[in-house]
């Protein structure tokens, strides 16, 4: 596969504070990478260097085959950047703006055809003030693609967004990529990583922690998958650790939490429960993700790193 992008030990400080310390990876043609971290992390340094937005303090950068911060013009004009904090003047139609940026390439896509892509036609004359957000979102990778990238970075794409939107915009995602292009995206949201990514890098304070495939990391670093359920009576549970595919029983009153690494597990519960007669109320299944794999590497979840 031809590399789209190549870091080497990239440094971006600011100040005292380091926000980038030597990370190294690449980026393969027609995948969806994401670079995934709490706030703070370095994702947005990082994406703002390969864009040529940045200037990096120490290290080696190519994009598409491109020095960002010495080639920046070049460069512009085969990638499409949606920025995290990405903003228009408020009286701007959303079919204006997309006439707009076309203006700025030698061969733009047709504005009317994105339009119809991006469910924004009935909404050309709608002012960006008046946008919601999933519909701002939409005209932002609108303006992205107007150029007709290889490239498409989405930073923090979906953040603000609910949960019906973000979804959407999941499938858009994955609709470009069909088209060929390739994707880099930055996210905080380990669930969307997850979902979406071809291979996820995962960065903590400016540190490059881990990188694989979503699948590949849950399944090398050992991450523990849980059933839980309730007991309507009291009942002894001890043969359930007896069983190979359980790591350990948690019991707390009524709720009962069982961890293990097979995907059997659920099964081999439920069966085992059903031969003694005990029936468990609301089981459900949580298997390992990646704030399980982030957890690991870390020592504290997501929603506390900073």
């Amino acid at each position: 596969m031809r590399k789209v992008i190549e870091v080497r030990d990239l440094r971006k400080a600011y100040g005292s504070r380091v926000a980038v310390d030597g990370i190294s990876f690449e980026v393969y043609e027609g995948e969806i990478f994401g670079m995934v971290g709490p706030n703070g992390a370095g994702k947005t340094t990082t994406i703002e260097c390969l864009e040529g937005l940045r200037r990096p303090d120490s290290g080696q950068i190519r994009v598409l085959g491109l020095d960002p911060w010495r080639q920046g013009q070049r460069l512009r004009e085969r990638i499409g950047i949606q920025l995290q904090e990405g903003g228009l003047p408020e009286r701007l139609r959303v079919e204006e703006a997309l006439r707009l940026f076309a203006a700025f390439y030698p061969r733009p896509r047709s504005p009317e055809a994105l339009l119809r892509r991006l469910g924004l036609a009935e909404h050309r004359r709608q002012a960006f003030g008046q946008l919601s957000g999933g519909l701002r979102q939409r005209l932002f990778i609108a303006l992205a693609l107007i150029g007709d990238p290889q490239l498409l970075f989405l930073d923090e794409l979906t953040t603000g967004l609910d949960p019906h939107a973000r979804r959407a915009m999941w499938d858009l995602v994955r609709e470009i990529r069909a088209e060929g292009r390739t994707v880099f995206l930055t996210t905080h949201y380990m669930e969307e990583a997850e979902r979406l990514c071809d291979r996820v890098a995962i960065v903590d304070r400016g540190r490059l922690v881990a990188l694989d495939t979503p699948e590949n990391l849950i399944r090398s670093l050992g991450a523990e998958g849980r059933v839980i359920f309730t007991l309507e009576a009291a009942a002894d549970l001890s043969f359930l650790a007896g069983l190979p595919e359980v790591l350990r029983v948690e019991r707390n009153g009524a709720r009962v939490i069982v961890y293990g690494r097979d995907d059997r597990l659920p099964a081999r519960i439920l069966e085992a429960l059903t031969q003694r007669g005990i029936s468990p109320l609301d089981l459900r299944v949580e298997r390992p993700n990646l704030e399980d794999v982030f957890l690991k590497l870390t020592g504290r979840p997501m929603e506390t790193s900073g």
